[in-house]
């Protein structure tokens, strides 16, 4: 696959994280609706289905002893236990796209994003979305109607320290307009596909022009 120039163009990792309800599910789904040349990570979890996903499309669901051999036969590139159920990251899936310039987007948390920034560093973009408050933040969370009264008790308890872990992104968004988010984020794409160091093809080019 080539950039608009026509030059080969090596794919990066764009990560979406936020607090549960923050809205990074939100957006990504919009980022994948309107930027074509970016693909869904799609993670392995021990998670119960919910209502409306899809498996396959959503989550590959697992067993957690499905889970614990893919983790011995080293399937993952990150892992990591979110809420006491078990969540990778396939690698094969990643490192294909990567290497066919495509981009790929991950829906994970900060456990999974330092993992990703330690085995692949140039290939990671990391995006953390900020709620406008704590009060948004739970109001979102009990809107959207599917956990139960603990599990958003235990979510809103979680949130101050995911929340701690902003200044480990490369990219900090306040979430307090869906549009303006998701715009935001498109800039940011747009801006990582010019980076001469993604930019395969560049030398091969400029060795040309010199000719």
């Amino acid at each position: 696959m080539t950039s608009d120039h026509s030059l080969s163009r090596r794919g990066f990792m764009l990560v979406l994280s936020s607090p549960s309800g923050a809205g990074k599910t939100t957006v990504a789904r919009h980022i994948l609706e309107r930027e074509k040349k970016i693909s869904l990570s799609i993670s392995a979890t021990t998670r119960p289905q919910r209502p409306l996903e899809t498996h396959g499309i959503d989550y590959h669901f697992v067993s957690p002893e499905t889970f614990s051999k893919m983790v011995e036969e080293d399937h993952f590139l990150e892992h990591a236990v979110v809420f006491d159920h078990h969540y990778g990251t396939p690698k094969s899936f990643v490192e294909a796209h990567l290497a066919d310039g495509q981009d790929i987007l991950f829906d994970i948390d900060w456990q999974g994003t330092q993992t990703l920034k330690q085995k692949a560093p140039t290939d990671v973009v990391s995006i953390f979305l900020l709620p406008p408050s704590l009060e948004v933040l739970e109001t979102r969370l009990r809107n959207r109607a599917q956990d139960h009264e603990e599990t958003v008790l235990l979510r809103m308890s979680q949130a101050a320290s995911e929340l701690s872990h902003w200044g480990e992104y490369d990219y900090v968004l306040i979430n307090n307009d869906l549009e303006v988010a998701v715009e935001s984020v498109l800039s940011i794409i747009r801006s990582e596909r010019l980076k001469r160091q993604r930019q395969e093809g560049l030398p091969l080019f400029v060795r040309g022009l010199h000719a």
